[in-house]
Formats: C-alpha cells, sequence, structure tokens
C-alpha cells in the first residue's frame, strides 16, 4: 500500500530537519575554526557603521548554498549576505550564516548559525546551531523542540509574574531607533527580575525556548535572524507574537512565558 499525503508530509519534514541540522553544523564548524584563530576581520559596514559583515559570514553563506544547490537546487533561497532566490519547488530556504558577528569579531563566544526552511504556510523546520557550546537547538512544524536531538525539558524554574522574569533584547544599530528603544528599556527595568543583552537574536530566541530567559523581545530583527528560532519558540509552546511598528520604532518580535506574555508585550509594544 503507498504511503499517504501525511505520511508523505512528515517523511519530507524529517529529512528537511536533518538537513537543516547538518547545514548549521557544517557552517557551524567552519566558523569555529576560524573563531578560534582570532584573525577574522569587518570587510565592510552595512546598515550603518556598527552593522558589520565579515568574510566569516560570506564564507558560511556559500557553503551552505553550495551544500543546497547539491542537493534540492529547485528550492528558493533568503539568506542576510546574497538576497533572494526564487525557487520552483515551493521550498524556501531562510540563513543567517553567522548571527552575532559583532560577537564573532570580538572574540565573544555568543554568535550562531540559523537555518530553516520555509513554505507557503510557514516554517517547516529550522536549527539554530551555537558553535561555541556544541548545542543544536531545531524542531519542525509537527514535532517538539528539540536540544541535540533530545525534547527541550520543561524549565526548572516557573516564572509566575513579570516581577520575577528574566527577559533578554537587542537594539537596532540606527541610533534614532535605539533612543526610542532607550525609553522602552527605562520603562521595563524596574517592572523585571533582570534584562540580558548578549547580541544573537537566534540564540537569544532558542535560550528562551530552552527556558533560559522567560521572554526575549527585539525590533528591527529581519527574517533571517529569527526564522528557526521563531519555530522553536513555538514549538516549545512559547507565545510568540509580532510587535507593531509605532513612531521611531520598526516591527519586531517577541517571545515568552505565558504566564508573563500579556504583560510583557502590553510594557514593549
Amino acid at each position: 500500500m503507498g504511503a499517504g499525503p501525511a505520511a508523505r508530509v512528515r517523511v519530507n519534514q524529517a529529512q528537511l530537519s536533518a538537513l537543516v541540522a547538518d547545514l548549521a553544523r557544517e557552517a557551524g564548524a567552519l566558523l569555529l575554526e576560524r573563531f578560534e584563530r582570532g584573525s577574522e576581520l569587518a570587510l565592510a559596514s552595512k546598515s550603518s557603521p556598527t552593522d558589520l559583515v565579515s568574510e566569516a559570514d560570506l564564507a558560511s553563506e556559500r557553503l551552505i548554498r553550495e551544500r543546497l544547490v547539491a542537493v534540492r537546487p529547485d528550492d528558493g533561497f533568503l539568506g542576510e549576505e546574497g538576497g533572494g532566490e526564487e525557487g520552483s519547488s515551493g521550498l524556501t530556504w531562510v540563513v543567517d550564516p553567522l548571527d552575532g558577528t559583532v560577537n564573532f569579531l570580538f572574540g565573544v563566544p555568543q554568535w550562531c548559525v540559523s537555518v530553516a526552511v520555509r513554505d507557503e504556510r510557514g516554517e517547516l523546520a529550522g536549527a539554530v546551531f551555537d558553535a561555541c557550546r556544541g548545542e543544536m537547538f531545531s524542531a519542525t512544524r509537527e514535532g517538539p523542540a528539540l536540544l541535540n536531538g533530545a525534547p527541550l525539558p520543561a524549565p526548572a524554574r516557573h516564572c509566575e509574574d513579570l516581577a520575577t522574569a528574566l527577559v533578554a533584547t537587542g537594539f537596532a544599530y540606527d541610533a534614532q531607533v535605539r533612543a526610542a528603544q532607550a525609553e522602552v528599556f527605562a520603562h521595563l527595568i524596574p517592572r523585571v527580575r533582570d534584562i540580558r543583552r548578549f547580541g544573537s537574536a537566534a540564540l537569544d530566541l532558542a535560550w528562551t525556548a530552552a527556558g533560559r530567559y522567560d521572554g526575549y523581545f527585539e525590533r528591527t530583527v529581519k527574517p533571517w535572524d529569527i526564522a528557526a528560532g521563531v519555530l522553536i519558540c513555538e514549538r516549545a509552546g512559547l507565545e510568540v507574537r509580532e510587535l507593531p511598528e509605532r513612531e521611531d520604532l520598526p516591527r519586531g518580535v517577541m517571545a515568552a512565558a505565558p504566564e508573563i506574555a500579556k504583560s510583557l508585550i502590553e510594557l514593549v509594544s
């Protein structure tokens, strides 16, 4: 008896899940070797003088694109460094080849590779690989959030309200947007346990899914920053919401434990 449509979807998701993890791991190994040499330099700036790109970013994206062309030549591609390319299969790969470039260049071990694949309904599979710690966070649309292949355990602590919450965030490169974010920050910091800002949106999302933070929010994030991380948070049972644009604040994303999601979005949106 032939496999039905549902079975084919499950097989495809399993194959895609393995591929996103393999791509993230291989690119992460390339980056880790360069990171440990400690000689990487910025090549140029992008949106502002503080928004840097390095040869490591470009090398990582080249590796991922070359692997995809070899095994899935009909898929589309959207990468931070190389722009978009439409495919004919209905699938598009959304890739941040090095999320946390400034950390990488300054020798701060908080950066990652984020790889996701999506169809017309959204993300099918995604992986965030922290090469410095050997941690692979992943999920599929129909499966649980995983850490190194095992389901993420329930957080050891449970945040009952915003006052006991550890919240992560990030700041824009644009000075005017940062000024507006500072006002939000000033309102938030007296209301929570503490705030963390490390510099990689994809890892912040993955760590929130793992219960290392109770919530995370950031504006000016791009699809490649959050595609895999949002899927992992959703499959971990977190509430994920879009932050609407307002005045000097561009659109953004929030992921949080259900206990604090409503209070947090009211403060930051």
